[in-house]
């Protein structure tokens, strides 16, 4: 039996940062997500990607992209009172990701607002950027995600 969520919407203010560990990119990975979901050269064939723009190998966007939901799930939303999200604006590929980099996440709360109309629930508007191991930045994107209230009805002092 799972313990419960211990992070609720009150617990997000306008300006948080947050931060939310790495992961390394890895090779054979890059390979396998690509084949499946997004087989361009670049992201399959090591010798057609070296002929490429990129120079080399490189992770589809859309594997960043799971890449990085890992980590907000490892270190937010499975110990949070998430209910998911509406989806996500603003998305960016910056810098193409290759295997051996290592991705992290950093996050910031730009609202937080309690719903009128559901006092269980409240929406937090964050905007993310992904560095690689060099400090260089590789993605943007913002996500709205719903958030269970500890005590619904309240007000969010943040």
């Amino acid at each position: 039996m799972t313990a419960g969520p211990t992070i609720f919407f009150e617990d997000f203010f306008e300006g948080q940062q947050i931060e939310f560990g790495a992961v390394t990119v890895d090779r054979d990975e890059v390979i396998d997500f690509a084949r499946r979901y997004d087989p361009q050269p670049f992201h399959i064939d090591e010798e057609a990607a070296k002929a490429s723009i990129f120079g080399g190998l490189i992770a589809s966007g859309w594997h960043t992209g799971a890449m990085v939901m890992r980590l907000l799930c490892d270190e937010l939303m499975l110990k949070a009172s998430s209910m998911g999200s509406p989806g996500l604006d603003q998305l960016r590929w910056i810098r193409p990701v290759r295997p051996g980099d290592t991705l992290t996440l950093k996050g910031k709360v730009l609202t937080a607002k309690a719903s009128r109309s559901k006092p269980d629930r409240g929406s937090v508007d964050m905007s993310y950027k992904v560095f690689n191991q060099h400090g260089e930045l590789a993605m943007t994107f913002q996500a709205v995600t719903m958030f269970g209230r500890r005590h619904p009805g309240e007000t969010n002092d943040g």
